[in-house]
């Protein structure tokens, strides 16, 4: 498991980007460049607890509302279009879907949360899968909640932030479909997401925004992943 205490200090030795919000430097745009323009695949799927797979490679897992942009996203920052599958019906990924990025990174798709339709029994399940994928993952090397720019934070995010600080798991909150929002929009909603954040003791108080659809932010969010992972593998700057 990846403690707050512990990610802080990596963090900090890391650089000052993920630290103080500050714009990543080129050497880590390129270095994000180059490490999401390695092959993708996915490579495994799991619906229950036994079914999660031996950790092996560092794992940057994704979370957020049904219909938050999650695939969108994880095909934007890979380059592709139909790595990670995308619907406009909410509610349709049931399991935690892995992704290896050439063997260096493991990207994790998990169920989304918040589908209305979903059946109390469903709803536990779905706590129930991520519980227990987040307590046992000692390679989990960050946790990206996905919010909608447009609406920011609604009472199931709260509750996936509570189930994260629960599990002392480090998180960082990402604004997606930023290109339905105006500049100075989301300038606000970043604070006011920043303010929450500080709420939270496993939460990162840098918010990072990110739009699929215009690639604005992709290449920032590929830094800050980058950054991670160089310590992960003994790598640093590309």
């Amino acid at each position: 498991m990846v403690h707050h205490a512990a990610d802080a200090s990596r963090q900090a030795a890391a650089g000052p980007h993920l630290n103080a919000g500050a714009p990543a430097s080129e050497a880590w745009l390129e270095a994000g460049r180059l490490l999401f323009a390695r092959p993708c695949r996915f490579v495994h799927a799991a619906m229950a607890e036994r079914e999660l797979p031996a950790p092996g490679a560092g794992e940057i897992a994704f979370v957020g509302r049904s219909n938050v942009g999650k695939s969108s996203l994880l095909n934007a920052l890979t380059g592709r279009r139909s790595l990670a599958r995308t619907s406009a019906q909410p509610g349709r990924t049931r399991q935690l879907n892995f992704f290896s990025l050439d063997g260096r990174l493991l990207l994790v798709d998990l169920p989304g949360y918040g589908y209305a339709e979903a059946s109390p029994a469903a709803k536990h399940a779905w706590q129930d899968l991520m519980f227990a994928y987040l307590r046992g993952r000692p390679t989990l090397l960050r946790v990206l909640l996905l919010l909608d720019a447009r609406v920011g934070c609604k009472a199931n995010d709260h509750e996936a932030m509570d189930l994260l600080d629960r599990a002392a798991v480090v998180y960082q909150l990402v604004l997606t479909k930023t290109d339905a929002v105006r500049a100075a929009a989301l300038e606000a909603r970043r604070a006011e997401m920043a303010a929450l954040a500080g709420r939270h003791p496993a939460a990162l108080q840098t918010v990072l925004a990110a739009s699929s659809r215009t690639g604005d932010g992709i290449a920032g969010l590929r830094a800050s992943i980058a950054e991670l992972v160089a310590p992960a593998d003994g790598g640093g700057h590309a």
